[in-house]
């Protein structure tokens, strides 16, 4: 699990004006944490860090320390506000998180061993990725960044699903707990579709008018 550390402070200015204000100062995000049977605590979020952070894809599967005004709350993301044009945050929501109780997040799920495949490489198929993250539940401790599955040896014409993957110990999969009608397809590999090639092309447009040549012969 990645180690992310953000430097917070307790915002008493509220409102939409006071979140302007803050984004104009360009120093600091207007954001809330919540949960954890504490109240909602609005704060701002040292922007130089936060903005370093989010280029981490496992920013956001990690659980983050955010220190607010010298004292640490471990939480997770539960949602970014963007600029509608801008590359700018506008807003964050963080979920505080206990050690003793299990999370539900989505991780990434990274697909390795294309270039090894069987079903691509000697069988002339292609991937077809159905699933760019799978839900989870965990104790924070055992929260990981991503999951990975290596698809070395699947064949042209394979499906693999939610049940295929190698969890990490203390790790559940949110839809396989509701049972195997959720076994949900994650990646295909399926027989490369023909696609009629420029030289296939060019050789019918010459028959052709080699053919309209001679009826004009024969016209005459």
């Amino acid at each position: 699990m990645s180690d992310f550390s953000l430097k917070a402070s307790v915002r008493n200015d509220l409102g939409k004006g006071a979140s302007r204000r803050l984004r104009r100062a360009n120093e600091q995000v207007p954001a809330v944490v919540y949960g954890g049977n504490k109240d909602a605590q609005s704060i701002a979020v040292e922007k130089t860090a936060f903005y370093k952070a989010i280029e981490d894809e496992s920013f956001f599967s990690s659980v983050i320390t955010l220190v607010i005004d010298g004292k640490n709350e471990q939480v997770v993301v539960r949602d970014l506000q963007r600029h509608p044009y801008k590359p700018l945050l506008t807003h964050a929501d963080f979920l505080r998180v206990d050690a003793t109780h299990e999370i539900t997040m989505n991780v990434p799920l990274h697909v390795t061993g294309e270039e090894a495949c069987v079903g691509i490489k000697d069988q002339d198929g292609e991937l077809h990725v159905l699933a760019n993250e799978v839900a989870i539940s965990c104790l924070p401790k055992d929260l990981p960044d991503y999951l990975e599955i290596d698809i070395s040896n699947v064949e042209v014409g394979t499906t693999l699903h939610l049940s295929d993957l190698t969890l990490p110990a203390g790790v559940t999969s949110v839809d396989l707990s509701h049972g195997e009608d959720h076994d949900n397809a994650i990646l295909s590999i399926t027989k490369m579709k023909v696609r009629a090639t420029e030289d296939d092309e060019d050789e019918g447009g010459e028959s052709e008018s080699g053919s309209d040549g001679e009826e004009d012969k024969s016209a005459e």
